[in-house]
């Protein structure tokens, strides 16, 4: 193995025991949602209790007025009587649950304000999670492309992988090499074919040539007895030379 081989696995191994220690995209952002879900949860829960003070309070209020416009009917009452003093006292008692109402309307002020904001707070927060849910899972569904990406790019940039590769190139390159071999042979015993078709072609023409000079020879050479032995219908010599030629 080559040097950059062994460099390119030692830094595949330390991105993967990085990769590996990271935090887990999928599993924050979950958590995030379900952290921000509880925080609505308790938000919910505080908008409701200040619901329930203010209601409490604007009672208190109203009951402090009722009772104050009650002391002063009394007293209204005491000094037709001509009670002077003791309408002087239902005017006290009547002074008194008017304080108690003003204050009471002061923290109902004060209270409406903080319900008004904890329900903006709220509807943020429900808007925010929403868009959280959806932003989630679009992260979510990038996240596991970007890893099976990265799986892959591992898988295609194993050395078993490009090994099977190159051997796969080897065996192309031989096959060819054996292919241009097979041709050059087809082509070279086609020649060779030829050739022995011209040879023959030659032998031929030479045996046919002996062939004509031998009967002119004969032709030339012979007498009248050869002639009129040649014409006759049976010659055994002949007959056995043609024998001959017709078993070699």
């Amino acid at each position: 193995m080559g040097l950059f081989d062994r460099l390119g696995r030692v830094i595949r191994a330390n991105l993967n025991s990085l990769i590996n220690q990271a935090e887990d995209p999928e599993k924050i952002l979950e958590q995030t949602v379900i952290e921000m879900q509880d925080d609505l949860i308790k938000l919910r829960q505080a908008v409701a209790q200040a619901i329930a003070t203010q209601k409490r309070t604007e009672r208190q209020c109203s009951q402090a007025q009722i009772n104050a416009d009650e002391w002063y009917r009394r007293a209204e009452l005491a000094l037709q009587k001509g009670d002077e003093a003791l309408a002087r006292e239902a005017l006290s008692r009547r002074q008194a649950f008017q304080e108690t109402a003003q204050a009471l309307q002061g923290q109902l002020d004060q209270q409406g304000d903080i319900v008004g904001k904890l329900k903006q707070n709220m509807r943020t927060l429900e808007s925010k999670l929403a868009e959280a849910k959806t932003k989630k899972d679009m992260y979510i569904a990038r996240a596991r492309s970007a890893q099976a990406s990265q799986r892959l790019n591992e898988m295609l940039g194993n050395t078993g992988i490009r090994d099977s590769r190159a051997a796969f190139e080897r065996m192309e390159e031989k096959v060819l090499q054996m292919e241009a071999q097979a041709d050059a042979v087809a082509e070279l015993n086609t020649g060779n074919n030829l050739e022995k078709r011209f040879e023959a072609i030659e032998k031929g023409t030479s045996v046919d040539a002996e062939l004509d000079a031998l009967k002119v020879h004969l032709a030339l050479t012979s007498s009248p007895d050869a002639a009129q032995a040649a014409a006759e219908p049976y010659d055994p010599e002949l007959e056995k030379l043609r024998s001959q030629l017709e078993e070699a």
